[in-house]
């Protein structure tokens, strides 16, 4: 999912460099998303595997 995030994050670098904002704003918002989902399900994946151990 973070390589997921990374690809918007660089088609959206890449429309902004040519002006397309439209397209740019999309890429990133969709890029900023997909981040936080990572984000979220790495905390808990994490959270899960501690307290399994224990």
């Amino acid at each position: 999912m973070l390589h997921y995030a990374v690809v918007f994050l660089v088609i959206a670098l890449i429309a902004a460099l040519f002006g397309f904002g439209g397209i740019a704003a999309g890429a990133a918002g969709i890029a900023q998303i997909l981040f936080f989902v990572f984000i979220a399900l790495a905390v808990v994946s994490f959270l899960v595997s501690v307290f399994r151990r224990g």
